[in-house]
């Protein structure tokens, strides 16, 4: 292709591809994109466009003439599969903040699901609440990896947040969230994204504590955690539907579990937990739930004799002794919808957008018995 020496109408750019296509058969979008001066969204609005019109097919990563039409042999068009070197593919970012704990799980399932799209994964590990880093990531993503999308899990809480949620929102790019949801704009409007359905596992949990015959159900969790509100909401509203009894049940939100004021808070939760009579809790995340077992266990106090524990996340948890019960994501699933989420929104770029919640499983194991 030829580079535009002006700016052509959109009629002159579509008229202007499908010369070009049936010079050489097939095109990726990104070289349709340089060749024209536009960005790739412009340019799939076109193939869109043209797509519905039948004067053209989408194929991995670009486009063909339709089968019969005027244009050179290609090894698809012999039944053969085209050259589909992971190199040549066009580049997706995601940015995620941990790469040792639950997150790979979701990256595998968006790897996995990288080839179908026609794309290649370009990762980088960020971290939790570190908003200029996310920014940092992302910029070089695009400046030197060329993304054409992009799958994040930014920070969501907070003022410096919100600007950089809008930041995302507004590339000229399509952004999937992954296991975080937001809004942007005076309206409010909801920026595409894939996550747990966290409150729901929660309720999972509480249900399951109740058929045991509990009915006092502690909540511990970890202020660090972005999921926090919504797995609190999750306990509170379930345990109220189901009439347990929350008046001086006690909650704690502790600093995460290396932080030197652990030991004192979770010593203050036993105590609370102990004195209104809780025999059951649901604790956010597996790490904080594995390090309240084993202070219970130094102070005698048996699980789930005397007090049951259901885990969220269950990346460790059953590696715990006892084994811990554990409400557990879809990660995998995860991963490979916000690909496809990606996917579709870059062939499509004025689909509505979609907004997944995936239900995680309760799975039981030997800490959440029925009260002795």
């Amino acid at each position: 292709m030829t580079l535009s020496e002006s700016p052509l109408l959109p009629d002159q750019r579509r008229e202007r591809l499908l010369a070009d296509l049936r010079t050489h058969g097939t095109l990726r979008v990104s070289e349709i994109a340089r060749a024209l001066g536009v960005t790739t969204v412009t340019v799939r609005r076109d193939i869109a466009q043209l797509a519905d019109e039948g004067v053209i097919e989408r194929v991995h990563g670009g486009i063909r003439l339709p089968r019969g039409a005027d244009a050179p042999a290609t090894t698809e068009d012999q039944g053969r599969p085209a050259p589909a070197d992971e190199a040549d593919r066009p580049a997706v970012g995601m940015v995620v903040p941990s790469l040792d704990y639950y997150w790979p799980e979701i990256v595998r399932g968006a790897r996995d699901a990288a080839p179908d799209a026609g794309v290649r994964i370009v990762l980088r590990g960020s971290s939790y609440d570190d908003i200029a880093d996310v920014r940092r990531q992302t910029t070089w993503l695009m400046e030197n990896a060329g993304v054409q999308g992009l799958l994040i899990a930014p920070p969501t809480v907070g003022d410096e947040a919100a600007a950089l949620v809008a930041w995302l929102a507004g590339l000229d790019i399509p952004v999937v969230f992954v296991e975080r949801t937001a809004t942007v704009g005076p309206y409010l409007e909801h920026v595409e994204s894939v996550s747990t359905d966290h409150a729901f596992g929660a309720s999972l949990a509480v249900r399951h504590l109740a058929a045991q015959g509990h009915r006092r159900v502690g909540f511990l969790a970890s202020a660090s955690s972005p999921h926090t509100p919504a797995v609190r909401r999750g306990w509170r509203q379930t345990a109220e539907d189901i009439g347990l009894d929350l008046a001086g049940t006690p909650e704690l939100i502790s600093p995460d579990h290396r932080d030197p004021r652990w030991g004192d808070e979770i010593d203050r939760g036993i105590d609370a937990w102990t004195a209104t009579g809780t025999t059951a809790l649901l604790a956010h995340s597996d790490r904080e739930a594995i390090s309240l077992v084993a202070r219970c266990e130094e102070r005698g106090i048996r699980v789930p004799g005397d007090l049951a524990v259901v885990a969220f996340d269950d990346e460790v948890a059953g590696l715990a002794n006892p084994a811990l019960s554990a409400i557990r994501p879809a990660k995998y699933p995860i991963g490979r919808t916000a690909m496809q989420l990606l996917s579709q929104r870059l062939l499509d770029p004025d689909r509505p957008v979609h907004r997944v919640l995936v239900s995680p499983q309760l799975i039981v194991r030997d800490s959440s018995g029925a009260r002795g």
